[in-house]
């Protein structure tokens, strides 16, 4: 069923009347207050993977009323769970009819469709969780931090180790200077563990009768069905996700972006396994540069170097690192601090931070911690936040104001790995959201399949190119995905 915005929107007005459940907004004593013993009505768009976790965490006090999902046998046990929440394909369809039942949102769906789905709910007026990463392209989460500041509305990205005293912890002791000035990080994780490093599928698969395929590709152009991409495994494949760094960097790169004040990288470059069109690398490196920052009262903020790794690429054990003891950390990351006084390690999350030296840090305590981050703490926060005025409302650990500028240097990171080709250090102009290093002439060939054969013993190596493509227009694409008819963001706000 195709439903423009402007449809729902014209829409959802005449449907009012039809409404039973009132939202407790209106309720509350002004201007979106709800008072904190009301329930919110919560709708959930993507509710079988970890929608699903999200509305745990959120089920014994608020009213989930509306749940969507584009695959009714992955949702079924959260469908069976709530028999009175109304059920849905197509989110459209769902604001179009509860647009005006509703209070607040939960996006847990494919990458691609985050920035669309949680862009309509906060024009809305709805508050907004939306899971990580935040959007697919940096274009997608300068709009979102900017919809959400001119809305007022509460927000949160699902990177729970963001409200983790851990976090809070690498935070205060380089705040407090305790490793002095810090010149590198050097991030990794041991994921993916779905694929990467595939060639696209050549035969289609039967679309499961439960599955709306054409929902599922949503913004984007619509490709033939195959079993590889869905359920779960589209975390690997750029049409609808950003591979390991999209998905593991948000947990593990929001400590030094947090602590370190970063705002817009000046210089990015990438190094990969086989880089394909249509699939993530199985491994990657990312080096992004930042410029000097503002000085904080105990610690300089010079410029500095961000290291990424994955699928299996590590930086060097740093000197000092105890022997026999792993590099990587709890929960499948890790991050070092090198600072000019001693170097700060922590895991996945910023968890079990600790310094080489062995000084155990007694920096003040400068960050509001949230109980339980882990265990639900984080979104029960956003829901407390939701129950506030705007004027009086907690500030977020995740809100879209930090997690809508953290998500452009996620997405700064896929941009490097995809034009890698160009083989050159890019250079980056944040306001503007564009390379100035591309010529205009410049072009690329992009991988479309690594074809290999023996034949009589012999190996043959066939690879697979497209024509040569304009590379400023290849990039600008990245950077701001053309969305196909039915689909259309709010405009950027001044």
């Amino acid at each position: 069923m195709s439903i423009s915005r402007r449809s729902f929107l014209q829409r959802g007005a005449a449907a009012a009347a039809a409404f039973t459940i009132a939202p407790s907004s209106i309720l509350g004593k002004s201007h979106g207050y709800v008072a904190p013993t009301d329930k919110l009505n919560i709708a959930a768009v993507g509710i079988g993977g970890m929608g699903n976790a999200n509305i745990k965490n959120v089920e014994k006090t608020e009213n989930l009323v509306a749940l969507c999902d584009v695959d009714w046998k992955y949702a079924k046990p959260v469908f069976d769970r709530f028999p009175n929440a109304k059920k849905y394909y197509d989110y459209r369809k769902m604001y179009d009819e509860m647009g005006k039942s509703i209070d607040a949102v939960i996006v847990a769906t494919a990458d691609h469709t985050h920035a669309i789905i949680t862009a309509d709910a906060i024009t809305l007026g709805k508050h907004v969780y939306t899971q990580k990463p935040l959007t697919h392209s940096v274009y997608e989460a300068r709009l979102l931090t900017k919809l959400a500041a001119e809305y007022g509305v509460a927000t949160q990205m699902g990177n729970q180790g963001s409200s983790d005293e851990g976090t809070d912890l690498v935070c205060e002791w380089i705040w407090n200077g305790e490793i002095g000035e810090v010149t590198k990080v050097e991030c990794a994780t041991d994921r993916p563990i779905w694929p990467q490093g595939l060639n696209a599928p050549e035969k289609a698969d039967r679309i499961p009768k439960t599955l709306n395929w054409e929902l599922f590709c949503g913004p984007t152009d619509i490709i033939p069905y195959n079993a590889i991409y869905h359920p779960w495994n589209w975390r690997g494949w750029w049409r609808f996700g950003t591979g390991a760094l999209g998905d593991m960097a948000c947990h593990i790169l929001h400590q030094p972006f947090k602590a370190l004040k970063l705002t817009y990288p000046t210089k990015v470059q990438a190094s990969s396994t086989l880089l394909l069109q249509d699939c993530a690398p199985t491994a990657q490196h990312v080096k992004l540069v930042y410029p000097a920052r503002d000085n904080m009262p105990k610690v300089a903020m010079p410029e500095v170097e961000v290291h990424w790794y994955d699928g299996g690429m590590m930086p060097d054990r740093p000197k000092g690192y105890p022997q026999d003891k792993p590099l990587m950390g709890p929960g499948g990351g890790l991050t070092i601090f090198h600072g000019t006084k001693d170097t700060l390690v922590c895991g996945c999350y910023g968890q079990q931070p600790f310094l080489l030296s062995g000084r155990v840090p007694n920096a003040p305590k400068v960050c509001r911690r949230v109980p339980k981050a882990m265990g639900g703490g984080h979104e029960m926060d956003w829901v407390a936040a939701c129950k506030e005025s705007k004027e009086n409302r907690r500030v977020l650990k995740s809100s879209f104001a930090e997690a809508g500028p953290f998500t452009e240097m996620v997405a700064m990171g896929v941009l490097a790995v995809r034009l890698q080709t160009l083989n050159k250090e890019l250079y980056w102009d944040g306001e503007n959201m564009k390379f100035t290093n591309i010529g205009a002439d410049e072009t690329l060939k992009i991988l479309i399949k690594d074809d290999f054969k023996v034949v009589d013993g012999d190996p043959k190596f066939n690879k697979i190119w497209t024509d040569p493509v304009n590379a400023q227009e290849f990039a600008a694409e990245l950077i701001k995905h053309t969305y196909k008819n039915g689909f259309k963001l709010p405009d950027m706000p001044k």
